[in-house]
């Protein structure tokens, strides 16, 4: 028979941009079955649930909820609340008062986490119900998937970014360092090769959290790129690690770290730490750093198509597999043929606590940039439309009086 009751949906974690695609394709999918009497929001995630701030998204218009799945960011807000047991009895003390019986929890590796904790407290009280967890992260590094929803999105703009640093590096020559999320992984990082056109376009170098990073060794590889092309662009991971796995962002100091005692990463004293090494090795001028931060979360404006349609499928297969086939999971998005998607599901254990890494084929034999093989396999994430620099092909004039400009003090 049939599991009848309540639906509730939450979002956890960090924000993308296609994570609402995912939110309206689990409440339109569960709006189809029958035994479905209603499906709610928690509004900002588990934290939402214990406070039973729930919206009754069986009311919402389909037109509405449209328009709300092309939206960046998460709709039902987020949070990064670890339950332990004593929040897991106040999660279903309000399950079981509005008869809850399917929850789906869109979210990256530290929801799977929640996910697990919550699914295993049920059968702990014996009460039934389905917990599934729909992956999202700009990271890519949830296990058991090819590539998670949110990642082809922010790919995508990470490479567009490299785009404009490159150019603008170009025009006015020197070093440029973009620090790019990726705690453990380094997927989001190597994407911002994705857009390079013309030989000596950068990024030149880029620096993984799976590759041991020493400071001499990076300023070396910068003065051989400096050398050779007068500029250099570099990309790096604001998770680099030394060969003890500590990040060097740990290393400048005082750290906060969240629930689930990640560090805080995305800040600029990475940068500037990397910045200033290169100026007083090489007494280079002008040397600059940005730190991307946020902004590659949820930017609306360059977000992959490939992307949307997944993340939207991954929330309708959720739905499915815990109504239609009575089973608990996490969603999995796997490659076959050229290229497709093969939507499964893994048991949450296999999932929970657990981070996937770039492959080894991914990485050059330097550690300092990535292969054609990496380059493969990204180009169909991030979809189309993926713009790149066009430079002046026009003959050079020929001087008529020969003077040089180096000797001008411009």
């Amino acid at each position: 028979m049939a599991l009848s009751g309540n639906v509730v949906v939450a979002q956890g974690g960090g924000p993308t941009a296609v994570i609402n695609e995912s939110l309206v394709g689990v409440v339109l999918e569960s709006r189809k079955f029958a035994q479905i009497k209603r499906v709610y929001g928690a509004v900002g995630g588990v934290r939402g649930i214990i406070g039973e701030e729930f919206l009754d998204l069986t009311q919402e218009t389909t037109h509405n909820l449209e328009e709300v799945a092309k939206t960046p960011s998460s709709a039902l807000l987020s949070t990064r609340d670890k339950p332990d047991e004593q929040y897991c009895k106040h999660i279903f003390e309000v399950f079981r008062a509005h008869d809850v019986r399917y929850f789906f929890y869109i979210g990256g590796n530290d929801s799977v986490g929640t996910v697990d904790i919550v699914n295993n407290y049920a059968r702990l009280e014996g009460y039934d119900f389905r917990a599934i967890h729909i992956p999202k992260t700009i990271d890519n590094d949830i296990v058991h998937n090819d590539h998670t929803p949110g990642y082809g999105s922010a790919a995508k703009f990470v490479a567009q970014s490299f785009i404009g640093l490159n150019l603008d590096n170009r025009a006015l020559p020197g070093v440029h360092i973009g620090v790019v999320m990726g705690r453990h992984s380094g997927f989001l990082t190597a994407s911002s090769v994705l857009a390079k056109k013309y030989p000596d376009d950068g990024p030149h170098l880029v620096y993984l959290p799976e590759r041991a990073f020493e400071l001499d060794k990076f300023a070396s590889d910068v003065k051989k790129v400096y050398d050779k092309y007068g500029r250099c662009v570099v990309a790096v991971s604001e998770g680099i690690a030394d060969k003890d796995g500590i990040p060097i962002a740990q290393k400048l100091g005082n750290v906060e770290r969240d629930a689930y005692g990640n560090v805080f990463l995305s800040n600029a004293e990475l940068g500037d730490l990397l910045a200033n090494h290169i100026k007083r090795l090489l007494k280079i001028e002008r040397v600059r750093a940005d730190t991307f931060g946020y902004l590659q979360r949820s930017f609306g404006l360059c977000i992959s198509e490939v992307d949307q349609h997944e993340a939207r499928e991954a929330g309708e297969k959720a739905a499915q597999f815990a109504i239609w086939h009575d089973i608990d999971g996490s969603i999995t998005l796997n490659r076959i043929g050229d290229y497709a998607i093969d939507y499964g599901i893994r048991k949450l254990g296999e999932v929970s606590n657990r981070t996937r890494t770039m492959d080894e084929k991914f990485i050059n034999g330097e550690g300092n940039h990535v292969t054609e093989s990496f380059k493969n396999y990204v180009r169909p994430l991030v979809g189309s439309n993926l713009k790149q620099g066009q430079r002046l092909i026009a003959p050079p004039v020929k001087k008529i009086i020969g003077q040089n400009m180096k000797a001008l003090q411009l």
